[in-house]
């Protein structure tokens, strides 16, 4: 019973981080950038619907594996729709402040994350912020569970990570690549997230066995994913083609944060 308990977990962990929660950030990125070259070249990978036959449209991306990489797709979310999603529709008869302290306890927890790959990018300011923000919310918010860094003093927090770094340093995307259970991501950001959660987490340093781990980050992003209003879903009935939206989406969003 542990182990099916601890397996759940840690799928919902990762398909909840893979498709809702990005597929939230790069709308509200896409509508925060103002340069009209991403603008350009997001649309440029939907030309495959009115491109005429032997038209080269120039994807934000290279996918040269698009066969493989639909195939996982399609399981992931499958996966997702009848296994994470109803986990975490049912989660959300917990309060929804209470969910909300919850989320801001673990984003306050993920602070060296952001400040490490800020200070990485030599964003000085930003590193700050994120210092004080972590000192602010982790005192007067009582352990990050409340946001008066934000609400009070107007320090907005810093998305940085390390695939971020690395698109810093010239470091290209490389190829398009759907992970199972992991998501949309690239061949930079694959390295990325090891070194994010498996380098620079600080609940890697904790005495936790490695299920433990996974069932933290599990509740975590499962607390996420109910604080989400279906965005996911959204795409699916509005797209033509929801892989290539995604797949567009996800390369705009993470070509805006390298640029900014």
């Amino acid at each position: 019973m542990r182990s099916l308990l601890t397996i759940t977990l840690l799928a919902s962990l990762f398909i909840s981080w893979s498709l809702p929660v990005v597929a939230a950030e790069v709308m509200v990125e896409k509508s925060s950038v103002e340069t009209d070259d991403f603008d350009a070249a997001f649309d440029d990978d939907f030309n495959d619907f009115d491109d005429p036959p032997g038209g080269k449209a120039r994807p934000l991306i290279s996918d040269p594996l698009e066969g493989w990489n639909r195939g996982v797709f399609w399981v992931n979310d499958k996966f997702y729709f009848y296994l994470v999603k109803p986990v975490a529709r049912g989660y959300r008869v917990v309060p929804r402040p209470v969910r909300r302290s919850i989320d801001n306890f673990f984003s306050n927890l993920a602070t060296p994350v952001r400040a490490v790959n800020a200070l990485l990018q030599f964003k000085i300011k930003d590193t700050g912020t994120e210092l004080g923000r972590l000192l602010v919310n982790t005192t007067v918010g009582l352990a990050g569970l409340f946001d008066p860094a934000k609400s009070q003093l107007g320090w907005e927090k810093k998305q940085e990570d390390f695939g971020q770094t690395l698109g810093y340093y010239g470091v290209g995307s490389g190829w398009y690549l759907v992970l199972p259970i992991f998501g949309p991501s690239s061949a930079r950001d694959g390295l990325g997230i090891i070194g994010d959660y498996f380098v620079i987490d600080p609940l890697n340093y904790v005495d936790l066995k490695r299920w433990e781990y996974f069932g933290i980050k599990s509740f975590d992003y499962v607390n996420s994913l109910s604080l989400d209003p279906d965005s996911y879903e959204g795409i699916k009935r509005d797209s033509l083609d929801p892989y290539l939206f995604i797949r567009a989406a996800y390369a705009q969003h993470r070509l805006a944060k390298i640029n900014k």
